[in-house]
């Protein structure tokens, strides 16, 4: 039979700030090349829904387009909706896609939710907190031939892309040292963090380290072995306790090390909207190698007459790599930067797999679909529950440390990978 030609209608479950700055945009312009139909989005409640559809640099980088609210803007603004997405999931067509864009501990019910009633997945780093959940969802996306696509958009860095390919050509050595940072900046303590980014849920290594643990692998190959996070403890605006930094270190399968700090503390005035950046050492033949990454200052710097860039500074590293929104031959703007290829590249894996199966017979179309994840499984560069489990083992084994005050938690591979805390 001749092959159907497919479109998406997405659903985004969550109208934060990563819907906002890079989520929603990134689907909007999807629509425009034709991947996209129609967008819905799902959140507590209506403020940020309001704020996503009246914003300014939406109007103006993407006239005439809009999505579906849930709840209604006619609601009211104290009222919550924390049940509405599985209404709004269970009543899509089989075969779209879901967006996760929850706080890190709901991204287990919102996932499984959507692959129960026959959805593709596109979810926010990382997958979930625990190792057997990111194997139960493997299994349950396979089983529905519905592809689930982890969005490290690290992974789509040019910066990392050279690196993969030079370190795996054997031009670097063997990786033995390194140490990464990401500090996000000080008003993420005056936003919706507050009300989630509390210390029984989560910490900064599991919410922005992971990126840089998922980036060592995605380069080397290398599996971690051993975890130790040490976390310092703070208050929001708001009374809530939080760990507001915290100190990593990670222990890789041939005795590599990599020191991982981490915060919520990245000064408003200063110049960049937050500093990261990676170094790594690696052995060779009487010899060494180095890859540096600095994700910091690349290169762009713009002082504005207002106090226009993040944190209300006036002088900012402009990163052009990241997301940036430019003219381009259509209306308005389109986005550009390795966060948008990220977000892309998911959405688009998902309307080739959906793509392979249709026109099909049901049974065909299964096995065709699961065909294809097998086959973006087996690339590894889109993360997905196949090939970056060891994510979860990471972040479980960062849970563990950071609440027993950096205990030692080892990962055990074999046939049932799981975290073993030395006895204290």
């Amino acid at each position: 039979m001749a092959q159907q030609p497919v479109k998406l209608d997405v659903t985004i479950v969550g109208g934060g700030m990563i819907t906002y700055d890079l989520l929603l945009p990134s689907l909007y312009h999807l629509q425009r090349t034709g991947i996209v139909r129609k967008l819905d989005v799902c959140a507590l409640n209506t403020p940020p829904l309001r704020t996503l559809l009246e914003g300014a640099d939406f109007r103006e980088a993407f006239p005439g387009q809009s999505f579906t609210p849930h709840p209604s803007l006619s609601e009211s603004p104290d009222k919550a909706f924390p049940e509405l997405y599985k209404e709004v999931v269970a009543a899509m067509a089989p075969g779209n896609l879901v967006v996760v864009a929850m706080p890190d501990n709901l991204h287990y019910d919102v996932v499984t939710h959507a692959l129960q009633h026959d959805q593709h997945v596109l979810c926010v780093k990382p997958l979930v907190l625990k190792h057997a959940q990111a194997v139960e969802i493997e299994k349950l996306a396979l089983e529905k031939g519905r592809f689930v696509g982890v969005e490290y958009h690290k992974r789509f860095d040019r910066r990392a892309l050279m690196a993969r390919r030079a370190y795996r050509l054997g031009q670097f050595g063997a990786f033995i040292m390194g140490e990464a940072r990401l500090i996000e900046p000080y008003y993420y303590r005056h936003s919706n963090f507050q009300n989630w980014f509390t210390s029984d849920r989560t910490d900064p290594f599991t919410y922005i380290g992971c990126h840089y643990v998922d980036i060592i692998y995605f380069i080397t190959g290398l599996k971690p072995v051993q975890v130790s996070v040490q976390g310092i403890k703070g208050k929001f605006p708001n009374g809530n306790e939080a760990f507001m930094w915290s100190h990593g270190r990670v222990t890789w399968e041939n005795g590599a090390l990599l020191s991982v700090v981490n915060g919520l503390g990245y000064p408003n005035d200063a110049a960049g909207s937050n500093d990261q950046g990676m170094t790594m050492y690696c052995e060779g033949k009487d010899q060494t190698g180095l890859v540096f990454h600095d994700d910091h200052n690349r290169g762009v710097a713009y002082s504005y007459l207002e106090g226009i860039g993040p944190g209300g500074s006036k002088y900012n590293y402009v990163s052009p790599d990241f997301y940036r929104l430019i003219d381009w031959e259509g209306p308005g703007y389109r986005p550009i930067g390795y966060g948008y290829e990220s977000v892309a590249g998911i959405t688009e894996a998902v309307h080739r797999v959906e793509s392979a199966g249709a026109g099909l017979a049901p049974a065909a179309a299964l096995a065709k679909r699961r065909e294809m994840i097998r086959q973006i499984d087996g690339q590894g560069l889109i993360a997905t529950p196949a090939n970056s489990s060891i994510n979860e083992l990471v972040v479980e084994a960062a849970r563990a440390s950071v609440t027993h005050d950096a205990a030692p938690v080892r990962i055990l591979y074999g046939d049932h990978p799981h975290i073993e805390e030395k006895s204290r």
